[in-house]
């Protein structure tokens, strides 16, 4: 009995070094966008071995000017890694990463974990997972949210889906890139959060859009209307944090001719997601369905589809007396 205890207890020892990258255990990180990048920077500069892949060799160089290794293929990064976290776009992309050629699958090594933080379908993410764990590795859906500064200051909130044992494995790990994370349930269930999350957030940056054009039209100095907004009824994240008027709040993309941060077509994408899971279980979402029609129109113009989500207020202030 004491030496079945010991090698059970060896074995779960073992398991932990592998998803937490403790130890001599490479992880693999795929997908160095605006998000990606900044996460495994942080992985790197908290002494972890890590290799990287992107289909954007100048954001695979970056990282190896950092200490990352250079991989060639998804293949190739995850091959010997005993964690393996993707960060990519959309669908396709975490299908092709995982399951295309040179995808994960063809090295993926047994009681590896598998960590995707991308914001995907929910049922995509379950198709994923199960195509994992058949290969004898393990899966957890980890979408995020704190946007391009919370990547990289480390402050990430992680919304994970999964099994109790892979969470609290993977947690210690998730923390190196971010300050919250959440149990949600089973795989899916941290996607369902996510979108749930960037529903609201859309729907909410085109009301604070909409406030703040209507109040500057009427004469009301933005900072003004803002400080006070902040500390009403109307307060929110993208009222105090991300305040879509240039210059109310420094270091935030609005600020910046709306470069970087969270792209119009990325919001538009999510929005679409969230009205998908909503149509599979029958959830009224009329909000949510304008919210999409405003990004789809954004999406659709060049002069916005990449800037950041909060260019719709810009949007609103070139349309005012037009319609």
């Amino acid at each position: 009995m004491m030496l079945r205890t010991v090698a059970l207890a060896s074995r779960a020892v073992q398991r932990r070094m592998m998803s937490t990258g403790a130890g001599a255990e490479r992880i693999a990180f795929i997908g160095l966008g605006n998000m990606g990048g900044h996460m495994a920077t942080n992985l790197v500069k908290k002494g972890k071995s890590v290799s990287v892949f992107d289909v954007a060799p100048a954001a695979a160089e970056a990282l190896q000017g950092a200490g990352a290794t250079v991989a060639g293929s998804p293949a190739e990064a995850a091959d010997g890694a005993g964690v393996v976290i993707t960060m990519v776009p959309s669908n396709p992309h975490v299908l092709e990463v995982y399951g295309g050629k040179g995808g994960v699958f063809e090295t993926l090594q047994k009681n590896t974990m598998c960590i995707d933080c991308s914001t995907i379908d929910p049922a995509v993410s379950r198709q994923v997972g199960a195509d994992t764990i058949t290969r004898g590795g393990r899966f957890l859906d980890a979408p995020v949210s704190g946007g391009v500064t919370g990547a990289a200051a480390g402050t990430l909130s992680f919304m994970v889906g999964g099994s109790t044992e892979d969470f609290a494995e993977a947690e210690p790990l998730l923390r190196l890139m971010g300050s919250n994370v959440f149990h949600c349930g089973p795989i899916g269930s941290g996607e369902v959060v996510k979108l749930c999350n960037n529903l609201m957030l859309g729907i909410s940056m085109l009301g604070a859009s909409e406030v703040m054009n209507l109040g500057v039209q009427q004469g009301v100095d933005a900072k003004l209307l803002a400080s006070i907004i902040n500390v009403s009824t109307g307060r929110c994240w993208s009222t105090e944090a991300y305040n879509p008027v240039p210059g109310v709040v420094e270091g935030v993309p609005a600020s910046n001719n709306y470069v970087g941060g969270f792209g119009s077509a990325l919001m538009n994408k999510d929005l679409g997601l969230a009205l998908d899971a909503a149509g599979a279980s029958e959830s009224a979402t009329p909000l949510g369905s304008l919210a999409k029609q405003i990004y789809q129109e954004l999406s659709d113009n060049p002069e916005y589809a990449t800037k950041d989500f909060a260019v719709a207020y810009k949007y609103l202030q070139e349309i005012s007396g037009k319609q």
